[in-house]
Formats: C-alpha cells, structure tokens, sequence
C-alpha cells in the first residue's frame, strides 16, 4: 500500500512540474507572421477540420503548404482532428478556416495545454509506470524513484508543454513497443512501434533495433518452422497496421506520394539551426552545405549513418535479447542523430527515450547524458522563453537522480558496465582509475553548462559572432554525444550474451 501511494505522489509531482511549465511561453508567441509549433499544431487542426482529406497534403488555395503546411505521417493528422472536434465544440473560432491564422488567447492556450496532457496521460505516462515498476532493476523503491526520474525528463517536459509539441504520442507509442517484445508480445510490440512511426516519421530513429531484433529471434527459432510462421504473422500485424492508417491516402497512388514527399522533404538542407550534430559542427569549420550538392550530402549522410548504427545492429541480430535491445535503440537513434540527413536539434529526445530505460542499470551515465540533452536544446529554449523552467526542470532532475538512484555513487568499473573490458587492459593501464576519472568528467562537464547557461542568458554576443552561445553549446553537446556512442557502443558490444538471456529470447 505505502508502494502505491509512493507511486501516486510521484505520478502527481510529474503532472503539477508538466503543468507549471505548461503556464510558461510557447514557441512563436506573439511572432507574427509566421509564429511557432504552437501555431504550426492548431493549423493543422483548422486544415483537417475544414477541408477534405485529399487536400490535407497538398498545396491549394486553402491549404497554402509555406504557412505550416501538414508534414507528419496520418496519424498526426487524425489526432489534429479529433482535437479540432473537441475545439469547434468549445469555440469555433479557434479552428475557422483563414481567420483563425495566428490566434492566440488564455483560453485557447489552456486548451492546447490540455491536449497534451490528455494525451500524456494516455499513452506517454502509462506506458513508464508499467516499465518502471515491473521492468527495471531493483527494489521496489529503487523502482519508483526510476519511475518518478523518467517522469521528470526535462527536455520531454519543455519541449512538449512549453515549446508545445506531442513529443508524447510518438515516444509513448515507442515505449509500448519496447513493453510489448520485452513481455514477449511480440505482435503487440510491433503494431505499437507501427502507431508511433505513423505518427512521426523521426521515429524511424528506432526501426532497425525493433526490425533486427525480431529478425533474429525469428532466425533462432529457424525460418523453416516456428520462426518462418512467426515471422510471417509480424509482417501481417506491419502491412495491417500501415493499411489502416493510409487507408484515405491508398485510393489514390498520388496522394501517397504526396505524404510522402511531405514526410521526406529533401529540399531543407542536410540540418537545421545550430543541432549539436556532426553535419552542423563540421560546418564550422568546413561549410558542407555550400561545398556538396544536396545529392551527395544525402548519399554521404546515409552512408555515414548506417556505418555508426550497423555494428550495433548486427550484433542484437545475432545475439538478440531485451537488454542488447535497448542499447541498440540508444546507438541508433544516437548515430541516426549524429550523422543522418535533415536532423533538428529537438530529435535528441528519441535518443533519450532509451538512455531513460536504462536509468536504473547505468544511474551515472543515464543521468549525465540526459541533462546534456536538454542542454542541447538550451538556445531553442531561450528563444522560447523558457529560461527558468530549464532552470528549475534541470536542477530538480539532478538533485532527484543524486538523491534517489545515487547516480555520483555508481562509477565503479562494474557499475559503468566495463569491468571486462578493463579486465583485459589492467595490464597496460595499472593506474587507471575510471571512477575518480569518471566523476571530475562529470563534475567539470556540468559547471560548463552551467556557465554557458549563464552566458547565453545573461550576456550578448558580440555583432560580428551572433551565433557564438548557440555554435559553442552544439559543440559542446556534440563533443558528449560522440563520446556516448562510443561509449553505449562499447557495452553492447563487448558484453556477452548470458545463457538466461538467450533462453528466454528462444
């Protein structure tokens, strides 16, 4: 009983922190003409409230493409719609076609507040008290104090209820997913993970762990029997779930080659802003995007990319199991991040999803990369308006991680996952002291995004270097988040399979 009201205080804490930033700014308030993502959301609820489904993806006369045209896949566009529903029974002016371009009230920002806790609280919130409670590593509280780290995510918390997107839907789908193959429901899984990537296609970042992973449990139980048949039925459960969500786009073969050109616009360049990615930190000191044709910096991104996830992939193909599962969805998403065409500085969070399933395994380095991450995003949310709850989101995120998963206490070799791969170095590297080296990397990495915090808010840049704050703090992140796959690559890899895993795969 003292569990669950543990369990509900912490639930409670991560609604009342969701819903005071929800009071803060949003993207593009007050910015005419174009505004922000919160414009961007009730758009497409006036577009799929108003007009026909054959028009939601196309350039006319009452659907203008340049002013926030719909770009995700069908699955955005229903929920825009149902939430438009619900607001034309509220107030219709808010969703009334070329009218209500721009509008902004208390009211109507309340509402929009509260479709995206709804929709937390249906798919994102669940899906984590069901991992934290009956997947992860220890004790019972160990297991709400994971719960409760995972709830107070702040890069989640920030971009989707003060910079105002459903960042929720897309990782709760995904998470889902994840609780489906580890349950074993493989079916499930993959009919959950088909809902997320129909709802944005970025979670395309998490596709090969989900396909190598089933793959290889189908290839261990042989493609001539059981596998073949269970393989077959996964294939089934994928082409339904796909038929069903482009069902209004199938009728008609250029509707769903206008998705998806809308889905994949090429034409935007190999990244965007400053995003702490390899492409915009090269562009430094090597201007990529004026150097290379468009063509060429697509071909060199997917090569780049499937070269840093495919040692990770190959090896949960082989070996596949539920934790090499989740290190592979963190390599992956993190490589497609680093490396893939088209990134925004926001698609780090699908690279956070995983690091916060493995919270409580690797408490130290969990806790360090996801206060990176939403460092990373620090210049967006300035520009937003959301200095102070970054402030007080980040400070109550790593006083809560210290506290309760004693993460400055796991930097042991075993606690860091590499007693084995420091086994066999010892020799070479007698002095080497990996928790004293991995706790002043710590200390120092986060007194520099202190000051740095500090001097993007306080100070003003000098007028010949306007992006000298935003380029150094994407340095400065992309410096980490190389370190990172080296590091979750290293683990994954050296790591070996042990016999209970590999029976309860089969």
């Amino acid at each position: 009983m003292r569990d669950w009201s543990l369990v509900s205080l912490s639930v409670l804490f991560g609604l009342t922190a969701r819903w005071a930033v929800s009071l803060s700014s949003y993207s593009g308030a007050g910015k005419a003409p174009m505004f922000g993502d919160y414009e961007a959301q009730r758009h497409w609820q006036e577009v799929t409230y108003n007009l026909p489904v054959e028009e939601w993806y196309f350039n006319t006369s009452d659907n203008n493409l340049l002013y926030w045209g719909l770009d995700y896949p069908p699955l955005t566009a229903y929920h825009s719609l149902l939430c438009a529903h619900i607001a034309q029974l509220i107030n219709p002016d808010w969703i009334s076609l070329h009218t209500s371009r721009g509008y902004e009230s208390i009211s109507h920002k309340l509402y929009m507040r509260a479709t995206v806790m709804a929709a937390d609280l249906i798919v994102y919130i669940p899906a984590v008290l069901l991992y934290s409670l009956y997947f992860s590593e220890g004790s019972s509280k160990k297991k709400v104090s994971t719960m409760l780290c995972m709830l107070l995510y702040p890069g989640l918390i920030l971009i989707d209820y003060g910079h105002f997107q459903y960042n929720c839907v897309s990782l709760g789908f995904a998470l889902w997913g994840v609780l489906g193959l580890a349950l074993g429901w493989d079916l499930c899984g993959s009919l959950a993970f088909c809902l997320a990537l129909n709802y944005k296609q970025m979670e395309l970042y998490h596709a090969l762990p989900f396909f190598c992973y089933l793959l290889g449990k189908c290839t261990r139980k042989g493609l001539t029997g059981k596998g073949l048949t269970h393989l077959l039925k996964i294939a089934g459960t994928v082409a339904a779930s796909f038929a069903l969500c482009w069902l209004p786009f199938l009728a008609d073969p250029a509707q769903a080659l206008q998705v998806l050109r809308r889905l994949f616009p090429v034409d935007r360049g190999l990244f965007e802003d400053k995003v702490a990615n390899t492409w915009c930190s090269l562009s430094v000191l090597v201007k990529v995007k004026n150097l290379l044709l468009p063509q060429t910096q697509l071909r060199l991104s997917f090569a780049a990319t499937l070269l840093a996830v495919l040692p990770s992939c190959i090896k949960l193909f082989v070996h596949p199991s539920v934790r090499g599962f989740k290190l592979a969805l963190v390599t992956c998403s993190l490589g497609f991040f680093l490396f893939s065409f088209q990134v925004h500085e926001k698609s780090i969070l699908l690279a956070a999803l995983p690091v916060c399933l493995l919270i409580s395994e690797i408490p130290f380095i969990s806790t360090w990369f996801l206060q990176v991450t939403t460092f990373s995003m620090l210049p967006l949310l300035l520009k937003d308006g959301l200095l102070l709850p970054y402030i007080v989101t980040s400070l109550a995120f790593l006083l809560i991680s210290i506290t309760l998963l004693s993460a400055l206490e796991h930097t042991s070799e075993e606690d860091l996952k590499l007693k084995q791969l420091f086994t066999h170095r010892r020799k070479h590297m007698p002095r080497f002291n990996a928790p004293l080296l991995a706790k002043s990397g710590y200390i120092l990495s986060v007194l520099c995004m202190a000051v740095l915090s500090f001097l993007s808010a306080a100070l003003s840049p000098p007028a010949r270097l306007p992006d000298l704050f935003p380029v150094a703090i994407s340095l400065f992140s992309y410096v980490h988040f190389v370190g990172f796959l080296i590091y979750f690559n290293t683990i994954h890899l050296t790591e070996l399979p042990s016999k209970k895993t590999q029976k309860k795969t089969n």
